[in-house]
């Protein structure tokens, strides 16, 4: 998803180089989403994470 925010803004850059700043400004707009879309579901996979683990731990010791 990352990779696909980093698409969208050299896009984007592309477009404003040549002139389309409205198309560029979508592009933008695009690679914001996905980015806070990953930071989110890193958290997510984060604290998921954390929790497995304390709870693997629990059932060892």
């Amino acid at each position: 998803m990352l990779k696909l925010a980093v698409i969208s803004l050299v896009i984007a850059a592309v477009l404003a180089l040549l002139g389309f700043g409205g198309a560029a400004g979508a592009f933008v707009g695009i690679a914001k989403i996905l980015f806070f879309i990953a930071i989110a579901i890193f958290v997510l996979f984060l604290v998921l994470g954390i929790l497995a683990g304390k709870g693997i731990k629990d059932a060892v010791d």
